[in-house]
């Protein structure tokens, strides 16, 4: 998962190596290319069944927000270990901060939640991206991301 500009893709197995989260909060259904240091494409194939949708909105369910910078958030934590590999059974990834968050339109049940997160900047275990997340090329969401590796221990 390491080679320099290389279309990679990561399936749910990987993800769920890499990533802490579990049903029903891993947000990364797949990666479909990695360019290590620089950028990281994937997407989450949003479903009737999400915990979310009978109580937001009943009748017509968007994606909240928060959900969406979460799935940003998670994709660039499989960019930071595919860049620079940590172990995921002793460090974590924490998500530290957002910056510069717009919504500019609503994610439903049956869209596929495509997602671009690219390295701003990366210095020891600080991680600043930027994000976006897109339906069938219609931006959705956006936002500037800090993140941290830390040890699970402290």
């Amino acid at each position: 998962m390491n080679e320099r500009g290389r279309n990679i893709r990561v399936d749910i197995q990987k993800i769920l190596e890499i990533l802490p989260h579990r049903y029903p909060f891993v947000l990364v259904d797949r990666v479909t290319e990695i360019q290590v240091g620089q950028s990281i494409r994937g997407h989450k194939m949003v479903s009737h069944n999400e915990p979310w949708v009978p109580g937001h909105f009943p009748g017509r369910p968007i994606m909240p927000g928060v959900l969406i910078l979460e799935a940003l958030a998670q994709i660039g934590g499989i960019l930071a270990y595919a860049s620079d590999p940590f172990d995921p059974t002793t460090s974590l990834m924490y998500f530290l901060g957002i910056d510069n968050a717009k919504f500019r339109h609503t994610v439903t049940p049956g869209d596929r939640l495509d997602l671009h997160v690219e390295v701003r900047h990366h210095r020891s275990n600080v991680w600043k991206l930027r994000g976006e997340a897109t339906v069938d090329g219609t931006l959705c969401a956006q936002g500037d991301l800090l993140a941290s590796i830390i040890d699970r221990d402290g």
